[in-house]
């Protein structure tokens, strides 16, 4: 399995399991509706983090050099589109199974709109693990390999 397919599954399922969960809270205690969306919101911006982060450091690790890195944009976005529009088109259809309430949006709106905005919800979070990722590798690997501190040439040790 390509590495943009794996997280377009893993992202694009979670965030449909994130709205069923939330289609049955908010029929069971609807005045946290708030609540319930920002936690779904910032579960799946942290799982798109999470791995990002993971994938800027084994890129970095990897390809010391940053003109030699993996072009990981690409990946995220590959991952994003079809995550975003899988989502969609699994909420539409979930939406037709008796108890499961997501909003009765049509089809139009869960392939386009919906769709979009789950697209921006894994590509931008995970752009911007991957830059602090990356970031955090080239720390690791320009720190000094000895923790000794060093006396300047010439002074008395």
């Amino acid at each position: 399995m390509t590495a943009w397919l794996l997280r377009a599954l893993a992202l694009g399922g979670l965030a449909v399991v994130l709205r069923v969960l939330l289609g049955f809270a908010m029929g069971f205690v609807p005045t946290y509706g708030l609540w319930l969306r920002l936690l779904c919101l910032v579960a799946l911006i942290g799982a798109a983090v999470a791995w990002g982060l993971r994938d800027g450091r084994a890129d970095r690790r990897a390809n010391p050099n940053s003109e030699h890195g993996a072009d990981l944009t690409i990946l995220w976005l590959q991952a994003a589109v079809v995550g975003g529009i899988g989502c969609g088109l699994v909420s539409w259809a979930l939406d037709f199974v008796p108890k499961i309430d997501l909003g009765d949006a049509g089809l139009l709106f869960e392939s386009t709109a919906a769709s979009a905005f789950i697209v921006l919800l894994i590509f931008v979070p995970g752009l911007v693990g991957v830059a602090v990722g990356r970031l955090l590798a080239r720390r690791e690997h320009d720190r000094p390999a000895s923790t000794e501190t060093l006396t300047p040439a010439g002074s008395p040790a």
